[in-house]
């Protein structure tokens, strides 16, 4: 079975992308927490964190706190939740980290995460779009 993360990094799959770089790509996720919910996934397809080498580790977490970073001024966020699973609750088998957009109030407890869906796609691209404007 193919990875979609794998296809989506290959362009073989629309994402609405709001960052890359030549060890890792950021996108939109399609069923966020809150509304510019960020992946942040490895170009190379890796399963888990532990598959991550240390040469790769500064050039991965470096786009992860940038997009954090960034969710927080483009969305004028309160903070960011960034969250990583490992093989159990992880729905796609490809490392990502999840930088979820928050806010004083939001609703957000724990670990259970309500999913929400965008109105259109160009609800869609706007979230992308401010993020991505974000990062410069």
């Amino acid at each position: 079975m193919e990875c979609v993360f794998c296809t989506i990094v290959a362009g073989s799959v629309d994402a609405a992308v709001v960052a890359a770089d030549s060890h890792a790509l950021a996108f939109l996720d399609t069923r966020p927490v809150f509304k510019g919910h960020v992946l942040v996934v490895p170009r190379a397809h890796l399963a888990v964190l532990t598959d991550l080498s240390a040469d790769a580790l500064a050039p991965y977490f470096g786009l992860v706190q940038r997009v954090a970073a960034a969710v927080e001024r483009g969305l004028g966020a309160g903070g960011t939740f960034v969250a990583m699973n490992n093989r159990v609750s992880q729905s796609v088998a490809h490392l990502h980290t999840h930088v979820v957009p928050r806010t004083k109030g939001d609703g957000l407890r724990g670990f259970f995460w309500p999913r929400t869906r965008y109105a259109s796609t160009e609800e869609l691209a706007d979230y992308a779009g401010r993020i991505a404007a974000a990062l410069g």
